[in-house]
């Protein structure tokens, strides 16, 4: 299966479990992997036969920017499955990363894999 990535998507929100986190923007990042047969696409060069990552890249920011979640792990889960539902995606891999202060400037980072319902 062909693969097409969509990197370093930066979208400002409120997410975090501690009172500051709840009052101030934090940038997460966001990395995706999506299985998609590129062949129709390659032979017709047009949009139509192709995944529209536009699209998708829209559809993300402004779920994101409208969300306030406590944790990424649930952010995670809901923009997986709203992207499975919203688009004809397989198969999709996000990377989602937050910027954390534990020993200095650090990143908590998640990874998951998600499929369409068969």
């Amino acid at each position: 299966m062909d693969k097409i990535f969509l990197n370093d998507l930066q979208i400002d929100t409120i997410i975090g479990i501690y009172d500051w986190e709840r009052e101030t923007l934090q940038t997460l990042s966001f990395d995706l992997e999506m299985d998609w047969d590129i062949r129709a696409a390659a032979a017709s060069d047009h949009i139509d036969d192709t995944l529209d990552y536009g699209a998708i890249a829209q559809t993300i920011v402004s779920f994101v920017e409208a969300s306030r979640y406590q944790l990424i792990e649930t952010l995670a889960e809901d923009l997986c499955a709203l992207l499975l539902k919203d688009f004809p995606i397989p198969t999709i891999k996000l990377t989602l990363s937050k910027p954390v202060a534990l020993h200095g400037q650090n990143t908590a980072r998640i990874v998951i894999v998600r499929s369409r319902p068969q």
